[in-house]
Parts: structure tokens; C-alpha cells; sequence
């Protein structure tokens, strides 16, 4: 790091600015430096500077033309604030800005100093970190990673998380943090929230008790932000992170017991509101897949925020029910019950440590199947079927899609007369692409007959669809 008494420094301008033994091209290379390195100015000779690179241990000289001098006093702040503000919205100029922002910090009286810089720096150093991501996969880009190296010797740090089977980068928030916690716009605030509060910069390693905490304290950070003047795309992103910050919660809330049914009710009913509260006319065009991401979140655990059926199955004539009680630790076990024959055995039982939502089990009029949703992870909700066949009853998983377990939930939607046919909808994340379906499911095989992306285009749906489904679901958004 530079030495807090210099007062001018040199600011790399160009990517791959080579710093010389001697002022002429032809001199020995003593080091490649990149856009943000900042150096110590200790002479001049020609159209040369002489320097010392403090982050290198190096001195040597570099082409005037190649750097901006740039002065540290008090005076020259508004000038570097204006050049980090002209930045801020630059792609690809993320290590320049955040070296034009730690110049600023060290030039501004430290009343002048608020959360606009920090602002500024935090935009820079999650740009960065999406554009090092983007990278996964591909062939090396030496400018990105040379940037990641100029950003951290600025103080600047990036958090490894693994994936989808590759490592994202993402910012710690240190800069966001700071915004929070000072003078602040709304608007720099809500950005800030926004920031700190990404879903897919939430480690996967995290244990239960610990991806508790965190999302208790990212609803936090997202209700501390006053929202009456944002702009209405912003209330927007805010509304859709709300969403699913507290659809996570419900699921969580839920397995633990010791808080009881209301809190996960509670979360639940908030992530329906939220999701609810979306002003679409003023939905922006790159919102839209971040829309369905949260749609798809708060219908995953929108079960929490119904009651539960009664702890004795209901007593009909042929009529079913299901009855749950604890397996292993931490196990769930689901017994089917014929109501005629209650006090036998269950004629089918199946464990999971998955949350079993007691409320939607459906059976079918002729007490021949029954469906009850299980959600195993907070962004995905399978269906168990139950069905008699001629071996008897028998029990299959029907999960939203066949890639690996990462955002979907399938739900029932109806009982089509005749016996053989039920309705089915489902939501998922393919391949990064987001797809809703409406689908007629053969009873026997479990496989879709019919399908169409909007529940009128398809006959059977149309006619035969629950009501309870029609008025709980969020896929019919």
C-alpha cells in the first residue's frame, strides 16, 4: 500500500503499462502493471516518469502518457469524487474506478465523506466479481484476474462459492455495509440492501442453524429500507427479493419446532404479499426472469402459509387421508390411511427428511390415489403420489424437473372423472431458462399425456382444475 504521507500519486490508466529499467522502450522490463495500480512519483526524465510500485516492491519508470497524477489534498476531493461518479456506470473500468475511490477516501475531510463513494465502490467491486464469474469455464482472461489483484491490495475482497459445479465470485459487502450505516440516499440505500442480500451469494456450505441467521438478517436489511420515494422499479427489485428471502425463512421456520406453526405462517404469508405487491405495468424487461426466480420460491414453500389437516384422518367411507410422525432424527414418516380400515396397519408408509406439508393432501374421489407436496430444500417441492394398483399400494416421487435438485416445485391441480388421469402444475429453472407448465399426468405411468404453457390451452385443465388449486397457486400469476 502507498505510504499515507505522499500527497501526489500516479494513477495506471492503461491495462498492461510495462514499468522499465530506463526511460526508453528498449529497457528491460521490470514489471507489467494494469488500470488502478497506484504509484509513488519520485522523478521525471522526458516523456518518462520515475516511480515506485509499493504493491510490488519495484521502481522503475512508465510512459507519462500511461498514468493520470492525481493530488491528495483536500482541495482536489470534488475533482476525484467527479471522475469515481463518471466510473461508477463504466464496464470494464472497475479497478481504475475503485482506485479513483480509495484516493478520494484518503483526500476528503472525513466529515465530507458519505455513502455515495462507498456506494460507488461497492458498484465496482460487484461488477468486477460478475465479470470474473462469467469467466468460468472459458479460457483464462489475464485482465480480469489482473484487476481482482489490483482491487485487493486496495483492501477490496471476494468470497469463493461453488456453484451449479463451477466457483462464483462474489464481493464481501464491505462497502454496502458502509452505506447502510451512513449518510445515505434511499436510493443508495436500497441498492445496498439489494446488494448484500443476493441469493445466489449465499453459501451452499452453510449448516441449517447458520443459513438461518443469515436469512433472518437479510430480511432485516431489506425491511430497514424506506421505500415511499423509491423509484417504482426499484420498489419493484425490492418487493421480488422480499419475496424470496421470506419464502426461504417459511421453509426453515417450519422445520423447527420449537417455534411452533406461526412463524413459518407468518414468513409465508409475507413472501405471498410480497410477491403480491409487484407493480407489473412498472416491471423492468431485465426483471423479468428475476420475477419468476421469486414466484418460483414463494410457490416452493407456500404450503406453510396454510392451516394443517387435523391430527386423526377424516373418517368417510372409502375416503383417504395420510397421517404424519416422526422416523429417524429428523425423519418424517407418512402413513396413508383408509378411513374404513383406520385402526389397521398402514397399508403404505414412507419416510423423508424433507418438510411434508400436511395441507395439501388431495385423495381421490374413489379412494384410489392420493397426492400430499414434500419440500426437501427451501427452492424445491416435490409431489408424492400414492396409488393402488394391482400389487397393491405403492408410493412414487414426482420432482419438478429431472435436473439436479436447484429451483422448481410440481403441484397438483385437479382429478380428471374416469380414474386414470390427474392435473399437474410445475414451475422450474432448465438450463437457465425459466418454464411454467400445465400438465395432464397418466395415473398408472406417472408421465405427461398433454401439456401447455397456459391452463386454457388445454381442455381437461380447463374443465377439470381444482378450485382450491386456482386460489392458492402463484403460478397462475
Amino acid at each position: 500500500m502507498l505510504a499515507t504521507a505522499l500527497t501526489v500519486i500516479a494513477i495506471v490508466t492503461h491495462d498492461q503499462a510495462v514499468l522499465r529499467a530506463a526511460p526508453r522502450e528498449s529497457a528491460a522490463q521490470h514489471a507489467v502493471l494494469w488500470q488502478g495500480d497506484s504509484l509513488e512519483i519520485r522523478g521525471s526524465k522526458g516523456d518518462y516518469l520515475q516511480v515506485y510500485d509499493h504493491r510490488r516492491e519495484r521502481s522503475g519508470y512508465l510512459r507519462a502518457s500511461q498514468v493520470r497524477q492525481q493530488a491528495l489534498k483536500p482541495e482536489n476531493a470534488p475533482e476525484l469524487l467527479a471522475v469515481v461518479r463518471f466510473l461508477r456506470d463504466t464496464p470494464g473500468a472497475e479497478a481504475l474506478g475503485i482506485s479513483y475511490a480509495a484516493a478520494y477516501l484518503k483526500a476528503a475531510p472525513a466529515e465530507a465523506i458519505d455513502g455515495e463513494v462507498f456506494d460507488a465502490l461497492g458498484t465496482f467491486a460487484e461488477r468486477l466479481a460478475r465479470r470474473a464469474t462469467v469467466r468460468q469455464g472459458k479460457a483464462p482472461d489475464t485482465t480480469v484476474g489482473a484487476h481482482l489483484e489490483v482491487a485487493a491490495a486496495y483492501g477490496v475482497n471476494m468470497v469463493s462459492i461453488e456453484r451449479d459445479d463451477q466457483m462464483q465470485l462474489c464481493y464481501n459487502g464491505d462497502a454496502f455495509r458502509r452505506v447502510l450505516a451512513l449518510r445515505a440516499s434511499d436510493v443508495q440505500k436500497a441498492l445496498a440492501a439489494l446488494a448484500l442480500t443476493r441469493h445466489d451469494c449465499v453459501p451452499s456450505t452453510l449448516t441449517p442453524v447458520e443459513r438461518f441467521e443469515v436469512d433472518q438478517w437479510r430480511a432485516e436489511v431489506l425491511d430497514r429500507v424506506e421505500t415511499a420515494k423509491l423509484p417504482e422499479v426499484l420498489k419493484n427489485r425490492l418487493h421480488l427479493r422480499k419475496a424470496g428471502v421470506w419464502a426461504s425463512l417459511a421453509w426453515q421456520r417450519a422445520r423447527r419446532p420449537e417455534l411452533g406453526r406461526g412463524p413459518a405462517a407468518e414468513a409465508a404469508t409475507r413472501a405471498l404479499s410480497e410477491l403480491a405487491a409487484i407493480n407489473k405495468s412498472e416491471l423492468a424487461e431485465s426483471d423479468a426472469a428475476t420475477y419468476s426466480d421469486a414466484a418460483i420460491r414463494v410457490g416452493a414453500s407456500r404450503w406453510a402459509a396454510e392451516p394443517g389437516m387435523p391430527v386423526a384422518p377424516v373418517k368417510a367411507a372409502v375416503g383417504l387421508a395420510i397421517l404424519t410422525r416422526p422416523g429417524q432424527p429428523g425423519e418424517t414418516c407418512i402413513d396413508l390411511v383408509q378411513a374404513a380400515n383406520a385402526a389397521q396397519k398402514p397399508p403404505v408408509t414412507r419416510c423423508t427428511y424433507g418438510t411434508v406439508w400436511s395441507a395439501s393432501a388431495a385423495a381421490h374421489p374413489q379412494g384410489t390415489a392420493l397426492t400430499v407436496a414434500v419440500q426437501p430444500l427451501d427452492t424445491w417441492r416435490e409431489l408424492w403420489v400414492f396409488r393402488h394398483g394391482p400389487s397393491g399400494w405403492t408410493v412414487e416421487v414426482m420432482p419438478p424437473a429431472t435436473d439436479q435438485p436447484n429451483l422448481g416445485y410440481i403441484e397438483f391441480a385437479g382429478w380428471v372423472p374416469g380414474g386414470t388421469q390427474m392435473l399437474a402444475a410445475r414451475e422450474a429453472k432448465l438450463n437457465g431458462r425459466y418454464k411454467t407448465s400445465f400438465e395432464l399426468i397418466n395415473l398408472v405411468t406417472l408421465e405427461v399425456e398433454r401439456s401447455a404453457d397456459q391452463p386454457a390451452s388445454l381442455s381437461p385443465f380447463y374443465r377439470w382444475q381444482s378450485p382450491v388449486w386456482k386460489a392458492q397457486t402463484v403460478s397462475l400469476r
